[in-house]
């Protein structure tokens, strides 16, 4: 197993200003390379994985990385202390530059583990859980919650579930503006339905200026990460990064005050048809699983529709991702049929 391992890296300074958000069947290795080619320097966040998976299933397919993610982070979903610790373990052992914890997922599944969203109703025991990976890994541990549980818009709730966890030590939240319904709601119309109150978040980076305090929930725009950026610490975004990820390469000149970038949208394909081959070679990826992830690239583009429709089609599963690429960027209608 120790062969698999990326190498850590130890030049990694975590800065939460822009990261992408922990994103179930999206943010795997594939969509992180991807984003790594677009920005420098934002943060990446894995999917979320279980404390269960880690210590019974399959931890190669659960944390295998590739060297060119970081900084990365590891989100874990779990309650039980020496369980999180161990999984933290394992995260700070595989290379990742920072550990997780989801107190925000709302999904019934999640809720059925008794972890996700339905942590934010035992501060105590999300205490005793950061305590116990704080105590287990050097790197930092942190939490990524919501506002609040149901209907309850109370402050106090939010405002004391931090003060309990950043006395265990966690000095980094990344909180979802919205409340989480627990009952009634899907995990897509828990993204939508409950209202964003970036206010509260602006309180909570008053009341503990000491605390990093990122953002998330609703961004679409520079503009909007820019405003809130005045306010706290940092911002994270989730489909947006996703759906169109050529934003991504905007973000270190914007954000961090680097050089504008030089990339193209062509030299990124190219770059991501190297590393499809790569992992074809390497692991038996087939390309199909890579290329998902940038079906957006070309988002608002003329002729995007076209690209991403052969990019997409299982029709040329059986060629190589080359040659896929080549034929994505003919010419409309010189595909001879191929795709229609």
């Amino acid at each position: 197993m120790n062969s698999q391992i990326p190498h850590i890296n130890q030049e990694v300074t975590l800065n939460w200003r822009m990261s992408v958000a922990p994103m179930m069947d999206w943010t795997d290795r594939h969509c992180r390379y991807l984003h790594r080619l677009l920005t420098r320097h934002t943060l990446l966040y894995t999917e979320m994985v279980t404390t269960g998976a880690l210590l019974h299933g399959d931890v190669p397919r659960h944390l295998r990385f590739n060297g060119e993610e970081h900084p990365v982070a590891l989100q874990l979903g779990g309650s039980e202390p020496a369980d999180l610790a161990r999984a933290a373990q394992l995260g700070a052992q595989w290379g990742y530059d920072e550990i997780n914890l989801n107190c925000g997922c709302p999904s019934e599944r999640v809720q059925r583990g008794a972890f996700g969203a339905c942590l934010m109703n035992e501060a105590s025991l999300v205490a005793e859980g950061v305590k116990a990976m704080r105590d287990a890994v050097q790197i930092p541990v942190t939490v990524k919650h919501r506002i609040g549980i149901d209907k309850s818009e109370s402050y106090d709730f939010v405002r004391d579930f931090i003060g309990t966890v950043a006395e265990a030590g966690c000095e980094v939240f990344i909180v979802h503006a919205r409340n989480a319904w627990l009952k009634g709601l899907s995990p897509k119309e828990n993204r939508e339905v409950p209202p964003l109150r970036y206010d509260v978040v602006a309180q909570l980076k008053r009341d503990f200026p000491q605390l990093t305090i990122a953002i998330n929930g609703g961004f679409k725009d520079s503009a909007a990460v820019a405003e809130q950026l005045e306010v706290v610490d940092g911002v994270m975004v989730g489909r947006e990064a996703y759906h169109n990820p050529w934003w991504l390469a905007s973000w270190d000149a914007q954000f961090y005050g680097a050089a504008p970038s030089e990339l193209t949208r062509e030299a990124v394909e190219e770059q991501m048809v190297e590393y499809m081959e790569r992992e074809a070679l390497e692991h038996g990826t087939h390309w199909y699983s890579v290329a998902r992830h940038m079906l957006g690239l070309r988002h608002g583009l003329a002729g995007a529709r076209r690209w991403r429709q052969v990019w997409s089609d299982h029709r040329l599963k059986g060629l190589p991702a080359h040659e896929v690429m080549a034929i994505a960027r003919q010419p409309r209608g010189a595909e001879n049929g191929t795709i229609g």
